[in-house]
């Protein structure tokens, strides 16, 4: 891969911001912080702002030329409500708080991205900086486009990357058609009858329901969707029981993650 060459010299500087960013990670809806480091960049590079869509996402706008064409480049600034126990010096300083899923180097990207763009404006048309808040579950993208992301920037086409450990350095992978998957939570309660511990036949114990339902549902997708409809339901969290013998009830949660809308249905 041919690199720009003022975008490697400004590396060391977007690695800064990276950094910064990630030492004070913010959840969904909260990127107060990371919000004001993202205007206040774009605005020292002369680009236009526009804040407030979606709680705490920002906006920044680039023209070039007399072109009506115009192009969205996204990227997401949350964090995930996780510990972090690295050790370096740009660890997270907020327990509880961490960039985990990458999206402090999503930000400095598009940022990296902006700054070139802001000074080499040899395009014709329009590129709409989009950064989104809560992509961690919180419908960001959703809430942007309910406040007016695409009437009041209207794109031709908008354009995403997520990071991808493990690839090659200087490697992209695309692919025709849906690349990354939704996660869809669930809840379900299952009631049966409490007993106690030397008397189980007169109670009924959710616990080996939930479990036949748990296997059963591996079978969802295997036995009745074609192999790329690519959804798949998980059981992630369990409560039962108490020591004296079964619960009444037990409930537990898990997430659908699918590729495309018609799986996830």
């Amino acid at each position: 891969m041919k690199l720009i060459d003022n975008i490697v010299a400004s590396a060391a500087d977007i690695a800064t911001i990276r950094r910064d960013i990630h030492a004070h990670p913010e959840l969904c809806f909260q990127e107060v912080r990371t919000a004001d480091v993202v205007a206040q960049q774009l605005q020292n590079w002369g680009i236009d702002v526009h804040r407030g869509l979606g709680t705490t996402g920002v906006v920044g706008i680039i023209k070039a030329g007399t072109s009506a064409r115009a192009v969205g480049l996204r990227a997401d600034m949350d964090a995930l409500p996780m510990t972090e126990f690295n050790t370096f010096a740009h660890a997270s300083k907020h327990p509880g708080k961490m960039h985990a899923c990458g999206h402090d180097g999503h930000t400095a990207m598009l940022l990296a991205a902006a700054k070139h763009l802001a000074k080499h404006r040899d395009f014709d048309g329009t590129v709409y900086l989009v950064f989104q808040p809560a992509e961690e579950g919180g419908g960001g993208a959703r809430e942007m486009i309910k406040d007016g992301l695409f009437e009041r920037f209207p794109m031709d086409a908008i354009f995403g990357m997520h990071n991808w450990p493990g690839m090659a350095a200087g490697d992209f992978a695309v692919c025709r058609g849906p690349a990354m998957a939704s996660s869809n939570e669930f809840k379900i309660t299952i009631t049966g009858k409490g007993s106690h511990a030397a008397l189980p036949h007169n109670g009924i114990d959710p616990v080996p329901v939930a479990c036949q339902m748990v296997q059963a549902f591996q079978t969802i997708v295997t036995r009745n969707k074609k192999p790329n409809a690519l959804g798949a339901p998980r059981a992630l969290d369990a409560r039962a029981a108490g020591p004296n013998g079964p619960s009444s009830r037990t409930e537990w949660a898990g997430a659908l993650v699918a590729r495309c809308v018609g799986a996830a249905r």
